[in-house]
């Protein structure tokens, strides 16, 4: 009888000693509770953010469930570590472990990620736009897709060209359309002898009858340079950049008709037309 007597009595001890732990702790349970549903109400929003916009940019379902599924987990996982915290579990360990599996992901998709985030870089900061018209390195064309990972350029004789945007956030991006107004830089290399005055009378008189060359800016006209061999005459209109290419190919064949009808030659046998 004695020996269940003090059987019962360790128990309700026991019993007593978890009681005064648990209720000392309660503070702690509850607040890890809460950050465990935080976390659970977070990955959800995340998941319904980036449903909208991996949706918007036509996005693969695969990839879609991929990408979604990962960054759900690694947040709850994040808040699960959070809440064992709290109740003072040691998660040193556990969280070595993430950090290695987090480590080995990000090296293997290294590219994917790197273009993930360049897209939402050109996004927040907009370098371009669809229909603009771009150049990144050696690479020209106007805009008319901007994905998740790459950016759609069309060339003028309509072939698609796919950059990686990682690639167009660590290169110079050159974008003509950006602005209203574009400026025309012509280049002639004519003899030596050549009578300047003509020439300067011909492109001032084309400049004022194209009627899409705007006034202000004025054009800049006149010689640029020289030798005991050519001339370097330079013509530099503006016009709205929507008038761009009409304006320059109705030019460059009415330059030639003059030249050829006033007798003026080109020394390097071509005109030159850098733009900008």
């Amino acid at each position: 009888m004695n020996n269940m007597e003090n059987t019962i009595e360790k128990q309700t001890t026991i019993l007593g000693m978890y009681s005064e732990k648990l209720t000392a702790m309660l503070p702690e349970i509850i607040f890890s509770l809460i950050l465990f549903i935080v976390s659970l109400f977070v990955a959800k929003l995340v998941k319904m953010i980036l449903t909208r916009l991996l949706d918007k940019y036509k996005t693969s379902i695969g990839l879609v469930s991929l990408i979604i599924n990962f960054v759900q987990v690694t947040i709850i996982l994040v808040g699960i570590m959070q809440s064992l915290a709290v109740l003072g579990v040691n998660t040193a360990s556990f969280a070595a472990i993430l950090g290695a599996a987090g480590f080995s992901i990000g090296l293997a998709f290294k590219e994917v990620l790197a273009n993930l985030g360049s897209c939402l870089i050109i996004l927040f900061f907009k370098p371009f736009q669809l229909g603009d018209y771009i150049k990144c390195e050696a690479t020209e064309g106007t805009v008319t897709e901007i994905n998740m990972f790459s950016t759609v350029l069309t060339t003028v004789d309509n072939k698609l060209i796919t950059l990686p945007n990682s690639q167009i956030t660590s290169s110079p991006v050159i974008n003509y359309t950006a602005q209203n107004k574009r400026r025309m830089d012509f280049i002639f290399n004519v003899e030596y002898d050549t009578d300047i005055q003509v020439l300067y009378e011909i492109v001032n008189r084309l400049f004022s009858e194209e009627k899409r060359i705007l006034d202000n800016p004025a054009p800049l006209i006149g010689v640029d340079s020289m030798n005991n061999k050519i001339i370097r005459f330079i013509a530099k209109p503006w016009v709205n950049t929507g008038d761009y290419w009409q304006v320059y190919y109705k030019l460059m064949e009415e330059f030639k008709n003059e030249f050829d009808q006033k007798n003026i030659k080109l020394a390097s046998g071509f005109v030159i037309n850098n733009l900008n």
